[in-house]
C-alpha cells in the first residue's frame, strides 16, 4: 500500500511540473514581435504552475469583460500583502496601458522568468508585482498601422480600450471598471513603488530609454527629496554603468529639445499622478519610439532590474519615509492644488540630440521640422524641472458630504476614505463654496466636457444636515487623494470632471410678466438694491442693455432664488 502511494505522489508531481518552455515570442521572433493576451496569460500561468515563487491570480472586471490579472514574485511564497507589508517594499510593474506600446509586456515576462529561474540576483527586502496587461480591450484590438510613428513590434494593441478610454486619463475620475479594478488592487498592495510603462511621442534624439518619474515638488517634503536627489540619480548611475544612456522625458511637440522643455507635470489623472496622492515613489518608463522594439525591451529590462536594485537597497529609508508623509503633509496650513514651472531655477542636461532644419514641405508647402539623424550633437540644454505653488488653500479638519451623492461616495471608498456616516440630523457650522465662475472645454475629452479656471466664494454658516450624511476627517492616510479630489478648484477634482454638474443648472425660474410686478416691488422696498441696480445699469454695458439680465440679476438677489444653484455640495469645517 505504501509502495502504491509513493507511486502517486510521484506522479501527481509529475503531471505538477510540466517541462514549458518559457521562451517568448519576442525571443524566438529575434525582438520583432510582441505577445498576444492569450500568449500572456498562459506565459504567467504555467509560471505560476511550475515555481512556487510566483502566484498569479484574477481580480475584478474590466470594460473587455475579462479580469485584470496581478502577477506576483516573492521567494518567501507568502502572498499575503499584510503580512509582505511588515518586513518587505513592494514594487508594482503595470504594463500595456496603451497596448501599442508593449515594451514593458515583454520586458516583464522576461524579468519574471528571470527571477523565478534564479537568473537575476534575489531581492532580500522587494516583492515584485505585476499588471501583466491593463488594457485588455485595447490588446485584444490587434494591429500594426496604428502607431504610425512607431518603429516596431510587427503587431500590436490600440491605445483606446474596448469603450475607447485612454486608460491614462482616468485614474481619478475611474469611468472605466479597468480603473476600479485598478483602485482595488492598488489598495490591495499599497505599493512602495510603482512603475509604469510607456513608449514617448514627440522629438527625435539618440536615447532610447527616458525616465518620467512623478513630478518631485508635487510629490513633496522629505518624500519628494528623496525621489530627486537619490533614487532618480542612482538609477541613471545604474544604467550608465551599463553603457545605458538614458535623459529625463522629452516634454516637447513639433519642436526641438535643444530649446529646451519643462518636466511633464503628472496630474491625478495619470497612473503616476494618482499614485502619489496615496505617497507611492512613482516613475514612468519611456522608451523612444523610432529605436528598434528589441532594443526597447532590452532597455526597459534593464530600468526594472536597476529600480528593484534600488529599492532593495534602499527599503528602511523609503519605508520610513512613506510612514512619515501623511503627517508632514497634514501638519502644514495650506495645501497646493495647482503648480507653475518655477522659472527661477532649472538642471543642465548634456543632452544628445540631432541637428534639425525648417524645410517647406513637399505635402502642404508650409514650414516642417526634419531631423538629421547624421548630424548628432551634444549640447547643454535647459531642463525646467522645479515647480512652485500656483493655487493654495487652506486644508479643513473635515469634510461633510451628503449622502444623496453616491456617486462621488462611491469612488471615496473605493479608495479607502475613512467616512462616518452622521447618527442624528445636526445642525453644524461649516465653510460653503459657491461657484462664482467657470470655463468647459468646447470639445469632449475622454467622455467628458472638463471645466478649468474655477473661482469660488466662501461664507460661514449653519447648515441643517441629515443623518446619514458623511462626516470625513482630513487627518488619515487619503489626505492628499481627499484634497484633489474635493476641493473644486483642483485641476483633477471631482468638480472639474462634471461630477457635480446638476448644481450648475438652475431649476426653477420666473416669467418676466409675473416677476417684473414683484422685481418693482422688491426695488420699493429695499433702497439699497435700487441704488446697486442703477449703478449696474450704468456702468456695466451688456447688462444696460439685456432687459432679461436685468430681471434674472433682480430675481437672484430675492428670497425667490434657490439656495442649490452653484452651492457646491461638499461642505468644510475648519
Amino acid at each position: 500500500m505504501r509502495k502504491f502511494l509513493l507511486i502517486l505522489v510521484l506522479c501527481f508531481a509529475c503531471k505538477n511540473s510540466p517541462n514549458y518552455d518559457f521562451s517568448t515570442r519576442f525571443e524566438t521572433s529575434n525582438g520583432l514581435e510582441t505577445v498576444t493576451y492569450e500568449e500572456i496569460i498562459t506565459f504567467y500561468s504555467q509560471l505560476a504552475e511550475v515555481y512556487n515563487e510566483i502566484s498569479l491570480e484574477a481580480i475584478g472586471e474590466t470594460d473587455a469583460g475579462k479580469p485584470l490579472h496581478l502577477v506576483t514574485f516573492n521567494p518567501d511564497a507568502e502572498f499575503n500583502y499584510e503580512t509582505i507589508r511588515e518586513d518587505k517594499r513592494i514594487l508594482l510593474i503595470n504594463n500595456g496601458i496603451h497596448p501599442g506600446e508593449p515594451d514593458g509586456i515583454d520586458a516583464t515576462m522576461l524579468l519574471f522568468r528571470d527571477l523565478a529561474q534564479g537568473n537575476i540576483k534575489i531581492p532580500e527586502n522587494v516583492v515584485i508585482a505585476s499588471i501583466p496587461i491593463y488594457n485588455i480591450g485595447g490588446s485584444l484590438n490587434r494591429n500594426s498601422n496604428t502607431r504610425t510613428n512607431q518603429n516596431g513590434p510587427k503587431a500590436y494593441g490600440f491605445r483606446g480600450n474596448a469603450r475607447n478610454y485612454d486608460l491614462n486619463r482616468d485614474f481619478i475620475k475611474c469611468d472605466t471598471k479597468n480603473a476600479k479594478t485598478f483602485a482595488e488592487i492598488f489598495h490591495l498592495l499599497k505599493p512602495d513603488v510603482f512603475i509604469d510603462t510607456h513608449v514617448s511621442n514627440g522629438a527625435d534624439y539618440q536615447y532610447t530609454l527616458t525616465h518620467l518619474f512623478t513630478q518631485h515638488n508635487k510629490l513633496g517634503d522629505k518624500l519628494g527629496i528623496y525621489l530627486h536627489t537619490e533614487m532618480m540619480p542612482k538609477l541613471e548611475k545604474k544604467l550608465n554603468e551599463k553603457d545605458l544612456d538614458i535623459t529625463p522625458y522629452v516634454n516637447v511637440f513639433n519642436r526641438t529639445p535643444e530649446q529646451g522643455f519643462s518636466q511633464f507635470m503628472d496630474y491625478p489623472r495619470y497612473s503616476t499622478g494618482y499614485t502619489t496622492l496615496f505617497n507611492t515613489l512613482g516613475m514612468m518608463i519611456e522608451t523612444h519610439m523610432l529605436k528598434p522594439y528589441k532594443q526597447r525591451v532590452e532597455g526597459t529590462y534593464e530600468i526594472l532590474k536597476s529600480m528593484i536594485k534600488i529599492t532593495d537597497s534602499d527599503s528602511d529609508k523609503i519605508k520610513s519615509i512613506r510612514e512619515e508623509m501623511p503627517l508632514l503633509m497634514h501638519k502644514n496650513k495650506y495645501y497646493t492644488l495647482d503648480w507653475a514651472v518655477d522659472t527661477t531655477k532649472a538642471s543642465i542636461l548634456n543632452f544628445k540630440g540631432y541637428e534639425a532644419d525648417v524645410i517647406t514641405s513637399e505635402v502642404t508647402g508650409f514650414k516642417r521640422l526634419k531631423y538629421n539623424r547624421t548630424k548628432p550633437f551634444v549640447k547643454e540644454v535647459n531642463y525646467q524641472n522645479y515647480y512652485e505653488p500656483k493655487l493654495k488653500v487652506e486644508i479643513p479638519s473635515a469634510y461633510i458630504i451628503p449622502q444623496g451623492w453616491h456617486n462621488v461616495i462611491a469612488l471615496l471608498k473605493l479608495n479607502e476614505v475613512e467616512m462616518i456616516p452622521l447618527k442624528n440630523d445636526s445642525i453644524i457650522t461649516v465653510e460653503s463654496y459657491r461657484i462664482k465662475g467657470y470655463k468647459t472645454r468646447k470639445s469632449p475629452y475622454e467622455g467628458h466636457y472638463p471645466h478649468y479656471d474655477v473661482k469660488i466664494s466662501i461664507s460661514e454658516e449653519d447648515r441643517q444636515f441629515s443623518k446619514g450624511d458623511y462626516f470625513i476627517n482630513t487627518n488619515q492616510n487619503t489626505f492628499r487623494y481627499l484634497m484633489a479630489t474635493l476641493e473644486p478648484q483642483a485641476p483633477d477634482s471631482f468638480f472639474n470632471w462634471n461630477f457635480f454638474d446638476t448644481i450648475l443648472q438652475q431649476k426653477e425660474g420666473f416669467s418676466p410678466y409675473v416677476w417684473e410686478d414683484k422685481a418693482l416691488e422688491l426695488l420699493q422696498n429695499n433702497p439699497q438694491l435700487k441704488q446697486e441696480f442703477e449703478h449696474r445699469k450704468q456702468d456695466i454695458s451688456e447688462f444696460k442693455d439685456n432687459w432679461y439680465a436685468q430681471l434674472d440679476w433682480l430675481h437672484k438677489q430675492s428670497k425667490h432664488y434657490e439656495e442649490a444653484h452653484l452651492l457646491y455640495p461638499v461642505f468644510r469645517i475648519k
